[in-house]
C-alpha cells in the first residue's frame, strides 16, 4: 500500500489512489487479500538472515566500543552501535528492497513485466549483471544506517525509562517491551522515509532516468511535488510501524531468553 501511493500519475491524469485507506480498499476489491502481499517472496526469503545480521551487527558494535563486557554505554554509543547494524543489513536487504519496489509498482504502471520474484532477478541479472540487482545499495545505506542507530538507541532508553526502579531490565515485562519496540520502530521511520522514498524512486526508474543518482531524483521530487513528497507513504508506513517492531523485540528477547536458558555458556 506504501508503495503504490508514491508514484505520480501521468500528465492529465487523475491519481490512482488518493490515500493510504482508498489504496487498501481498491486493492482488495480489486485484487483480493493476495494483491496485498504482492513482492512478499523477496523480504520473506530476506527477513530471516536480515534480523540475524542486525542483531548480531548492534551486538559487535555495542562490543567494539566496550572495554569489559559489563559496560554500560551511552546513548551516542548505542547510537554508533545501531548505525553498524545497518552497514550489515545492506548487503541482504538491497537486492530484495530493488525487487519488492519493481514488483508492487507493476500493479500502478499497468505493466507485468515480472512473474515474480525469482523472475524479476533473473532478469535484472541478465541485462545490468550483479550491479543491476544492487542499484539503490548507497540510498539503502543512507536508509538503514541513521535509521537503525535510532532505532536500537530509542529501544535501550525506553527500556530504561519503563524498568521499575530496582528491577532489572532483563525483567521487563511483555506489554513494556512490545511498548517499547513499537516506538523505536516508529522512531526509527520517522528517519528511514526521506531517504526511503528517494529509493523507490531510484530502484524503479528506467536505466539512465537520474545519471547522477539520489541528487537529481531529490531534485526532481522537490520541483514537481515540494518537500512533502518526500514523506509520501507516511500514514501506511506508522501504521505498520508499530505491531511490527513490538513484535520483533519481542521475538528477539524471547529467543534470546530460550538461547540463554538452552546453552547459557554459549
Amino acid at each position: 500500500v506504501r508503495l503504490q501511493t508514491q508514484p505520480k500519475p501521468q500528465p492529465g491524469q487523475a491519481p490512482l489512489y488518493s490515500g493510504t485507506f482508498d489504496c487498501f480498499r481498491k486493492t482488495l476489491v480489486g485484487e483480493g487479500v493476495q494483491g496485498l502481499y504482492r513482492g512478499m517472496a523477496a523480504p520473506i526469503i530476506g527477513v530471516t538472515p536480515m534480523f540475524a545480521v542486525c542483531f548480531f551487527g548492534f551486538g559487535l558494535g555495542k562490543r567494539l566500543q566496550q572495554n569489559k563486557p559489563d559496560d554500560v554505554l551511552t546513548y551516542p554509543q548505542l547510537f554508533a552501535a545501531g548505525m553498524l547494524s545497518g552497514v550489515f543489513t545492506t548487503v541482504i536487504m538491497a537486492p530484495g528492497e530493488r525487487i519488492k519496489c519493481l514488483l508492487q509498482i507493476q500493479a500502478a504502471t499497468g505493466e507485468t513485466k515480472y512473474s515474480g520474484s525469482l523472475d524479476c532477478a533473473k532478469q535484472l541479472y541478465r541485462e545490468s549483471g550483479i550491479r543491476g540487482v544492487y542499484k539503490g545499495t548507497v540510498l539503502t545505506l543512507m536508509r538503514d544506517v541513521p535509521a537503525s542507530g535510532m532505532y536500537f538507541m530509542t529501544y535501550e532508553w525506553l527500556k530504561n525509562i519503563l524498568t521499575p526502579q530496582g528491577k532489572s531490565v532483563s525483567d521487563l515485562s511483555v506489554p513494556r517491551i512490545l511498548f517499547a519496540g513499537g516506538l523505536a520502530g516508529i522512531f526509527n521511520w520517522a528517519v528511514a522515509i526521506p531517504p526511503d522514498v528517494l529509493n523507490f524512486w531510484f530502484e524503479t526508474a528506467p536505466a539512465g532516468k537520474y545519471p547522477n543518482g539520489f541528487r537529481d531524483v531529490l531534485r526532481e521530487l522537490i520541483r514537481e511535488e515540494g518537500v512533502a513528497s518526500l514523506y509520501k507513504g507516511f500514514t501506511a508506513v506508522m501504521i505498520r510501524a508499530f505491531p511490527a517492531n513490538a513484535a520483533c523485540f519481542l521475538g528477539f528477547e524471547v529467543a534470546m531468553k530460550f538461547l540463554n536458558w538452552v546453552a547459557p555458556g554459549l
